[in-house]
């Protein structure tokens, strides 16, 4: 089955509701650390398992050529939106969830809090996962300080952050500082791709440089610094866009309510423009110590209270795919098992209407090289019109065997919210 890439609006009579749970960054490659498995190999997962075998299974495609394999591309691309017509970068989608307006002469980038070793080379995308509060002292400060009437912070999550730049020019190519651990910054920094774009990347790399004398003795870092976690001691912005025109999954799809679940701005920003409603968990983290019964309750709320659609994101496997640590990628695929999907299985059992489940990382985020690749990542669809294949095990190499095969671009989407 290959489907078509260009957008049509579908007026669907659903039967029953939907939920699809996000694994982020799940899928994996043989891990040395794990006897030559994967994480999801050699994870105790019961309840993924089921629903393997209660369902359908096969390989989805979800970074279609010429994107490099970022969330914000994969999560678009599963949800059906054609990347050509929609993607406007990163930080735009953030914005959406933050409620920041992007204006017709702004440009929005991710703007990530990271800590720069001795050496110069890039040690992590996350400042050492630093606070939310302790990140909101610095966005403030870097605000007060380099705010200059073009370019504007905003506080976010932890690491994450909005950089906002008036008449920036989005023909420019920047690193995700995720995919670069362990490389000098210096070689890094931003590049134009075109001569009309040599100011803003100039600007860019000058907020970068200025950034850096700002925060190294700032009290929170020297604070840090003494309790010894690392310093956020550099900002680096990266996707830069424009607001972003996208239909919604009510005009794609017949969504009627519709609702994302997640930690990460990014995925309630796309949730935004693909009109579902956000809902906000106290304790969701985006790591390994996320709320995950009290995220599970709250998509089982929204289903019994009228929901027709939920998206629940958990993004705790993917950081620790970031930090290439094997043992807590399992430790939390064993979680989302244990924690979410085998209490959905158990709860979905008094429903008085039938819920399709679907199950899928966005894109692998292998230990061995601490960023996301493009490989096809397992998916498994449960409904009760779906023919269980012979797969009975969820995993990238049991979804090999699976009935779908691959799919590629809006074709996993439609085959779930199929009427």
């Amino acid at each position: 089955m290959h489907g078509d890439s260009c957008m049509s609006i579908h007026v669907f009579e659903w039967k029953m509701k939907h939920i699809i749970i996000l694994g982020d960054g799940m899928a994996d490659e043989p891990c040395r650390e794990l006897g030559g498995l994967t994480p999801l190999e050699a994870a105790d997962t019961p309840a993924l398992d089921e629903l393997a075998r209660r369902g359908r299974n096969g390989l989805l495609a979800t970074v279609p050529c010429g994107f490099a394999p970022g969330s914000e591309i994969a999560h678009l691309s599963l949800l059906g939106y054609n990347l050509s017509e929609v993607f406007e970068g990163r930080g735009t989608l953030e914005a959406a969830s933050m409620g920041i307006d992007i204006a017709p002469d702004e440009m929005a980038m991710r703007c990530n809090l990271i800590c720069i070793a001795q050496d110069g080379t890039i040690k992590n995308h996350s400042a050492g996962h630093i606070s939310g509060k302790e990140a909101a002292e610095l966005i403030k400060t870097l605000n007060d300080t380099l705010g200059d009437g073009r370019a504007e912070f905003f506080p976010g999550v932890s690491y994450r952050h909005l950089l906002k730049i008036k008449q920036g020019d989005k023909r420019i190519s920047c690193t995700p500082p995720h995919d670069v651990p362990g490389h000098p910054a210096s070689e890094e920094m931003v590049r134009a791709d075109t001569p009309e774009a040599q100011p803003t990347a100039d600007y860019i790399n000058s907020l970068i440089m200025r950034s850096q004398k700002v925060l190294a003795n700032h009290p929170v870092n020297l604070k840090r610094i003494a309790e010894g976690k690392d310093p956020a001691n550099s900002i680096w912005p990266w996707s830069p866009g424009y607001k972003p025109a996208m239909k919604s999954m009510g005009e794609l799809f017949g969504v009627r309510e519709g609702y994302v679940i997640s930690a990460v701005d990014l995925i309630m920003g796309i949730g935004v423009y693909a009109g579902l409603k956000p809902i906000l968990v106290e304790g969701a983290t985006g790591l390994y110590d996320t709320n995950y019964e009290g995220k599970l309750e709250a998509a089982l709320d929204a289903l019994r209270n009228g929901a027709d659609f939920v998206f629940l994101h958990i993004e705790a496997s993917d950081e620790a795919g970031h930090e290439g640590d094997a043992l807590l990628k399992k430790k939390t695929i064993e979680n989302l098992d244990h924690r979410v999907v085998r209490q959905l299985l158990n709860a979905l059992k008094d429903f008085k209407e039938e819920v399709g489940v679907a199950l899928l990382p966005d894109h692998p985020t292998p230990c061995n090289i601490r960023t996301h690749s493009s490989d096809p990542v397992p998916f498994v669809i449960m409904r009760s019109d779906v023919e269980p294949d012979s797969v009975d095990k969820y995993s990238e190499k049991d979804a090999l065997k699976g009935a779908y095969g691959l799919l590629r671009n809006d074709e996993f989407i439609k085959e779930f919210l199929k009427k």
